[in-house]
């Protein structure tokens, strides 16, 4: 064991030590696990060794990459060379009474462990719908958490961070003190130029109830349903999460098939006030044509967070990408969009994947921070498979469906995206130019790892927006 293992409170773990692949990939939550290999996993137990690894880093001339839950589809943090930090065991959780303020770890599990915490002290966050998810990478690229549309994005309820700079140094970044790390948490996703170590967060109050409506559509009514919706959705109160979903599923006299859900999720004052906030699915031209209605029925969080673990198994394969769909909101403009969606949806070559479209609508202006790309509506499909060497036909669907959506693409997500097989715009240009500013003021010598990506030339751009290249 070198000096530099015996150091930490946790453990340095090299290549060639017996659990090498768990250090390195055991955590992935993707069953597709990348061949990168580091120089280092450094399975951090405390914030003095997120320092430790710093230092060391800097003696060895390696660059720092960060895990902290593991869900990267694209496994972010696993890259060729220099020094993984695996921050699984920062998971501290406290509450203040009178702030309402959560201070988490950044390893925390926002749905199996921060919700039910927090619901316990009648407080609720908005985190991650798949409750695996840690809350470190989910609101570093922006936190896309339950109704956003209405609540908005997570990231904009972190009020500070505790950082571990790449001098070592640990800081608190709010408003008034190293804002330009605070500025940068909230978006800027696996390029942030530090370590955050725990997220201050602002609370709110628990809703009064919950009650979800769902429609059950054949994929034949999909230009129908989803031309209404697109009508629809702006009147929706802003206190209802509007998601439709493509996935297979048994239904009673018909058999499993792949169908159109639309749903709504309203987070209401009361068991009235959610009903009446979902009456607008009522008016869906296409709702004789259903296989079945759910109307405005009670449920649970409990309930849907194991909706979420049944849609997302754990160590299955996953490809998942994404796009912000935007265009005209006149007849011929949601047309537009509808086509340039529907492959998406109606076309899944696997029995597992499905696909989402989710309201942003009304779209509200983001406060200041690096997350900064949104438009009305937002698709990602999440191909799930069991057989490795089924990837390069699912890939290939993937490419193709998304190809086909280009017209309408804005940009995409960080948190559905892998940039080494396509890149697209993920903040507005101004602020992509205000976060390369602070990253090279606050990591002058790149001691932290950039986006994993094919083309690190041309980041922030869609790709199919770059000039062609001729010999």
């Amino acid at each position: 064991m070198t000096q530099a293992a015996m150091a930490f409170d946790g453990r340095l773990v090299l290549p060639g030590d017996a659990d090498w692949e768990d250090a390195r990939v055991g955590r992935v939550f993707n069953g597709r696990r990348p061949e990168r290999q580091p120089d280092a996993v450094l399975i951090v137990a405390s914030v003095a060794d997120v320092q430790r690894g710093i230092t060391l880093a800097a003696e060895r001339g390696w660059r720092v990459a960060v895990r902290s839950g593991g869900h990267s589809w694209a496994a972010w943090s696993v890259r060729d060379g220099g020094l993984l930090m695996d921050l699984g065991a920062l998971n501290d959780v406290t509450y203040d009474e009178e702030s309402h303020i959560v201070s988490a770890g950044p390893a925390t599990l926002g749905g199996a462990t921060l919700s039910p915490y927090l619901e316990a002290r009648g407080r609720f966050f908005n985190g991650g719908h798949c409750p695996t998810v840690g809350i470190g990478g989910f609101l570093l690229q922006g936190g896309q958490g339950w109704n956003q549309r209405g609540w908005g994005w997570a990231a904009e309820a972190v009020v500070a961070v505790d950082v571990v700079t790449a001098d070592g140094d640990l800081v608190r970044a709010d408003a008034q003190e190293n804002s330009d790390l605070y500025w940068a948490a909230r978006g800027a996703g696996p390029t942030f130029p530090g370590v955050v170590v725990q997220f201050h967060i602002q609370t709110r109050p628990i809703f009064g109830a919950l009650a979800q409506t769902v429609h059950g559509y054949e994929l034949h009514d999909f230009t129908d349903v989803m031309t209404w919706m697109y009508e629809v959705h702006h009147r929706i109160p802003d206190n209802v999460e509007v998601v439709c979903v493509s996935v297979r599923l048994p239904v009673r006299g018909v058999g499993e098939r792949r169908l159109l859900l639309v749903t709504g999720l309203a987070f209401g004052e009361d068991e009235d006030h959610a009903w009446q906030s979902l009456r607008a699915f009522n008016s869906c031209p296409a709702i004789s044509r259903a296989l079945f209605v759910q109307d405005a029925a009670p449920t649970t969080l409990d309930e849907q967070r194991a909706d979420q673990l049944r849609q997302n198994p754990d160590g299955w394969h996953y490809i998942a990408d994404c796009a912000w769909i935007d265009g005209e909101n006149t007849e011929e403009g949601v047309a537009k969009m509808v086509e340039g969606i529907r492959p998406i949806f109606t076309t899944d070559p696997t029995d597992r994947g499905f696909a989402i479209w989710m309201s942003n609508a009304p779209r509200r202006a983001l406060p200041d921070m690096a997350f900064s790309l949104q438009t009305d509506a937002y698709v990602a499909a999440y191909t799930v498979y069991d057989d490795p060497t089924d990837y390069p036909r699912y890939r290939a669907w993937v490419d193709e469906v998304f190809a086909h959506a280009e017209p309408v693409t804005a940009g995409q997500y960080l948190g559905d995206s892998d940039m080494t097989v396509r890149q697209l715009r993920v903040m507005s240009p101004a602020h992509w130019s205000r976060l390369q500013q602070i990253i090279r003021d606050r990591d002058p010598d790149g001691r932290f790892h950039r986006y994993l990506a094919r083309d690190v030339e041309n980041l922030n751009v869609n790709q199919w927006e770059l000039p062609e290249v001729t010999a």
